[in-house]
């Protein structure tokens, strides 16, 4: 890996640990503020509505300045901002500094994968994508873990400070190692003209919708497995983090296959991911079974995100940051409709029926998939068939 990708790779780890990681010391959190659990609660939604709002936003604003200095800047807002969780002396202080942190996360991560790509080998586009997603999975499988060690150890204020060490050693290495990259991004309301194109709304759609699936048996992974499979709870941090090294694997293989065909690679691995969230349904009962399948849903899960970013930024050539900051928030939306359709799924047919109704949502991905594949072969044609007459 080259060393200026490795050093970005660093930066997504700490940003995205920082907001995993308040998961595992949400009842620390409670306690020394003096506020409830689902106060606490509160700050993982603000940090949700942070960058669902803030990413496309501020990117927006943002679009006329030069990529590396506005990374660098973005990093100093993120390490201000977790060493400002750490030191918070309330509650309001301390959800006032996720929001502003979740402000940048966006951002960051949009310009850092356009970033990338453009200094990448032709035909390696997607799997650069996936080895910054990489990050996101270390984030999972490690920093978010390691976070919750800390804070059992050292009081949860240390978690957050270090946090803001690990940015700030990626700030360090990203001033000296990454390079400069022209910004070609115009104004604001220039660089919203991408949205007009229906490709990229497409493209946006399928991540919003594909994802859907997956996260809705992540949002209930704890129930799933105890309520369903018969886990004991003690045990479900360990099947996270088989779950996270699926989706480490998958993210790294779904790359390498989506930069060889990347519209195919993303309909035959949103169809195997169907299939799993229906075996899934049939083993429930299983520990055996389940147990390998829980690999598997990361695996698949992680596997077509890396398609998925590079399509977008394929379709959105004109403005790719902002259309990656808008792509981010899309998952995070998928997310909280994923909890909600859940949640609703559970009070009329169950837990267990969470796994066939993912199941088919991931369909209505696969059909939108089919059609953006439908509309690149279209345009082909026509092209070559202009190349023809010409």
């Amino acid at each position: 890996m080259r060393l200026s990708l490795a050093s970005l790779v660093l930066c997504v780890f700490g940003i995205t640990t920082g907001e995993f990681v308040i998961a595992g010391i949400l009842p620390d959190v409670s306690a020394d503020l003096g506020v409830s659990i689902p106060a606490a609660g509160l700050l993982v939604t603000a940090y949700a509505i942070g960058m669902i709002i803030g990413g496309p936003t501020l990117t927006a604003l943002t679009t006329r300045f030069p990529r590396k200095p506005l990374m660098v800047t973005l990093l100093v807002v993120a390490v201000v901002g977790n060493i400002a969780s750490a030191l918070a002396p309330a509650y309001e202080a301390l959800f006032a500094a996720r929001i502003v942190t979740a402000l940048v996360t966006s951002t960051f991560f949009a310009n850092a994968i356009v970033t990338a790509v453009s200094t990448a080998p032709e035909g390696k586009q997607a799997s650069t994508v996936s080895k910054l997603v990489f990050g996101m999975n270390m984030a999972m499988i490690l920093g978010a873990p390691l976070g919750t060690f800390i804070g059992s150890q050292y009081g949860w204020r240390a978690t957050f400070a270090a946090v803001a060490a690990v940015c700030a050693l990626g700030l360090l290495l990203v001033i000296r190692l990454v390079p400069a990259v022209a910004n070609a991004g115009g104004s604001a309301m220039a660089e919203m003209r991408v949205f007009l194109s229906r490709d990229v709304q497409l493209a946006i759609a399928i991540t919003a919708i594909a994802n859907a699936g997956a996260l809705m048996v992540f949002t209930y992974f704890s129930p799933l497995l105890t309520d369903v499979s018969g886990f004991t709870s003690g045990s479900v941090a360990g099947w996270l983090l088989v779950y996270g090294v699926g989706a480490t694997v998958g993210n790294l293989i779904g790359g390498r296959l989506s930069d060889r065909a990347l519209m195919p690679s993303q309909i035959g691995l949103l169809t195997l991911l169907t299939a799993a969230l229906a075996v899934m349904w049939l083993v429930s009962t299983n520990v055996v079974l389940i147990a390998v399948m829980v690999f598997v849903l990361g695996a698949l899960g992680f596997s077509v995100i890396p398609g998925m970013q590079a399509r977008v930024l394929s379709t959105a050539a004109a403005a790719p940051t902002l259309a990656m900051a808008v792509n981010a928030s899309a998952y995070q939306l998928a997310a909280a409709f994923a909890g909600w359709l859940g949640g609703r799924v559970i009070d009329s047919s169950g837990l267990r029926s969470v796994y066939l109704v993912a199941a088919a949502v991931t369909v209505a991905g696969i059909a939108l998939s089919g059609v953006a594949w439908y509309r690149d072969r279209l345009a082909t044609d026509v092209n070559d068939a202009k190349v023809a007459v010409s």
